[in-house]
């Protein structure tokens, strides 16, 4: 049929005599009667369409990477083709990436990244010795001695004894089970097979899950995917972004009308919100969480990140123990931990891992069997989590340059986080809470009644009409509130602290001229 449509094509081609001894015309008009009889049909239609597809799948929303990053990116192509713009490059200040902002790595993690990656290097002279030691040790762990090689579904049996050690020694010698450690792709991983694990029943059965508002979108994203119920709990703004019980009661009492609440996400420090929970606020959460029968799942990936000095990070697991065996034997609790964040900022390793405590024995058989279905997690992020839970310590030869970095790492960070608060609250229409902890600031913006008719005219919320605005005349990306969540009436955006200072004061100072006139515009 396609050779016989090639061949009417052609037709104005010389009568030159073919291979079989007939000229090209009369071929053509051979192939050109073929085509009068077997007519070419309509395209079948497809059986992937928008109305066919999982409706759970259409139903997730991750605004960290929505519709504004993907105007960035239509922006930065435009930039390219020379096209001129009020600016000259796109700031991406919506994510958490360190080393995309120009965070430089750990010099020792990458050394022992390096050695696992490339075995021969462990001969070379130019790596320290305790950098080849854990090397070693975690090839010798591998199958075949080759991060290349599958791992067990739980991850490396070192690299989890190494966790396990890591949590102890975090805790104050509270003991951790490496039977309890999952290594996972990125934290991200872990919570969503938690929360795969967690969801059941159906009408008021169903499971609610609650989470903080504003919150992180994987939270809606994954319990949207699973076709759970999302149970908002809201954060305390005007008394910066604290946890209240009250509050968590409130949301059980109206949730219990229409589904099985069974799951409270807590995130802390707190993304967006940067706030550092008070070891007594989280007492009062794990004592809530046993009254009310609740699974805890604490995200602690930003544990490294707390820069303010009335603030200190306390894990959900140690004072849990803390409490006394009622709560300690009995409270269903999972940790999760990340390369990505901290002052490693090694997000694209993707390594992770999650503690998961009071589990069931045969709920453990199947959160295994569960993770078996992706065979592992990739044995290079399980490296980089093992150079995490296990850096140098004192006495050994890459201690020094290795406090140094991390020093330097997370003091920049706390001067950034003061100077975007001082920063943000010089200016007109807008507050900006102490960044206590975390990597972003969430400002709340006030935005004018004729702006939010724009918006509506649009069909934008009035804060991604704002961020829009701001992207397309600034080039500063940012995440507008509503994909966090936020009270009903209030405004904010959500920006990464973690450009370099020069730029971070770049940016602040465009944001704050842009918003002067949008006020002024739309007063």
């Amino acid at each position: 049929m396609q050779r016989a449509a090639a061949l009417v094509r052609r037709g104005c081609c010389p009568r030159t005599p073919g291979p079989w001894g007939r000229s090209q015309s009369s071929a053509a008009a051979e192939a050109s009667a073929v085509l009068k009889v077997r007519p070419e049909r309509s395209p079948r239609e497809r059986i992937l369409t928008l109305e066919s597809m999982n409706p759970q799948v259409k139903a997730v929303e991750y605004a960290v990477r929505g519709p504004i990053v993907l105007k960035a990116g239509e922006i930065e192509l435009e930039l390219q083709r020379g096209i001129k713009k009020p600016f000259t490059e796109v700031i991406r200040a919506n994510i958490g990436d360190a080393q995309a902002m120009g965070q430089q790595p750990i010099t020792f993690l990458r050394q022992v990244m390096a050695l696992c990656t490339y075995p021969n290097l462990l001969d070379s002279p130019s790596f320290p010795e305790d950098a080849k030691k854990r090397a070693r040790r975690i090839l010798q762990a591998c199958g075949g001695n080759s991060l290349g090689s599958y791992s067990a579904s739980q991850g490396v049996n070192c690299i989890r004894e190494d966790v396990a050690a890591y949590i102890t020694r975090r805790d104050g010698g509270v003991p951790a089970d490496p039977d309890n450690i999952y290594l996972t792709t990125g934290a991200s991983d872990g919570i969503s097979t938690i929360l795969k694990i967690l969801v059941s029943g159906g009408g008021k059965s169903r499971t609610g899950v609650m989470i903080p508002i504003p919150q992180y979108p994987l939270y809606s994203a994954v319990i949207s995917e699973l076709d759970a119920i999302q149970v908002n709990y809201y954060l305390d703004e005007e008394n910066c972004w604290a946890l209240n019980v009250n509050e968590l009661r409130r949301a059980v009492r109206e949730a219990k009308d229409h589904c099985d609440p069974k799951v409270l996400c807590i995130i802390n420090p707190g993304n967006p919100t940067g706030q550092v929970q008070s070891r007594k606020c989280i007492e009062d959460v794990i004592h809530f969480a046993w009254e009310e029968k609740l699974f805890l799942l604490a995200d602690e990936v930003y544990q490294d990140n707390v820069y303010s000095p009335d603030c200190r990070f306390h894990s959900f697991k140690k004072v849990l123990y803390e409490m006394g065996p009622e709560y300690s034997s009995n409270v269903e609790l999972a940790s999760f931990h990340s390369t990505s964040k901290g002052y490693m900022g090694e997000c694209g390793y993707r390594g992770g891992y999650m503690e998961v405590i009071n589990l069931h024995p045969e709920i453990k058989g199947q959160l295994v069997k569960l993770l078996s279905v992706r065979l592992c997690p990739p044995v290079s992020g399980q490296a980089a989590m093992d150079i995490v839970v296990n850096p140098p310590v004192p006495g050994e030869e890459s201690f020094e340059q290795f406090s140094r970095e991390k020093e330097s790492v997370l003091g920049n960070l706390a001067k950034k986080a003061k100077l975007t608060e001082d920063l943000f609250n010089q200016v007109p229409g807008i507050h900006c809470n102490p960044l206590q902890g975390a990597m972003y600031a969430f400002p709340r913006i006030f935005i004018p009644a004729k702006a939010v008719e724009a918006a509506q005219a649009h069909k934008m919320a009035p804060d991604m009409f704002y961020c829009m605005k701001l992207l397309e005349e600034t080039g500063i990306c940012v995440v507008p509130g509503s994909g966090f969540g936020q009270r009903e009436g209030t405004y904010h955006f959500r920006m990464t602290i973690l450009p370099p200072v020069e730029k971070l004061k770049t940016v602040l100072q465009k944001v704050k001229d842009f918003h002067i006139k949008f006020l002024e515009k739309y007063a």
